[in-house]
């Protein structure tokens, strides 16, 4: 049972990891298309926080990833790597027998 709680635990943090990536990639584009404005407190406020939860992650992602000009698809490669290791976690659940 232990187990079970444990992989439900990684996996709903696995989900909120995954949607703050989301979060931040759509406020990228909001602010390269000036639609929002980093001298609005709140949204720089929320940018910050967002990228100091974020980057460890994706700083070791971005080491290895070759330099594609400007587009960063560190992003999309954390959350594939994310949803890999869901699924993964589903197995082991699975395979313990405690759905």
């Amino acid at each position: 049972m232990l187990l079970y709680t444990l992989i439900e635990m990684i996996g709903y943090l696995v989900f909120i990891i995954s949607r703050v990536v989301i979060v931040q990639f759509v406020l990228s584009l909001l602010i390269s298309f000036n639609v929002v404005n980093l001298h609005n407190n709140f949204v720089a406020a929320v940018w910050k926080a967002l990228n100091v939860i974020l980057e460890p992650m994706l700083r070791p992602i971005r080491k290895i990833m070759p330099d594609t000009g400007a587009i960063d698809f560190s992003p999309m490669v954390l959350i594939i790597g994310l949803n890999l290791l869901g699924m993964a976690l589903e197995g082991i659940q699975r395979s313990v027998g405690t759905v």
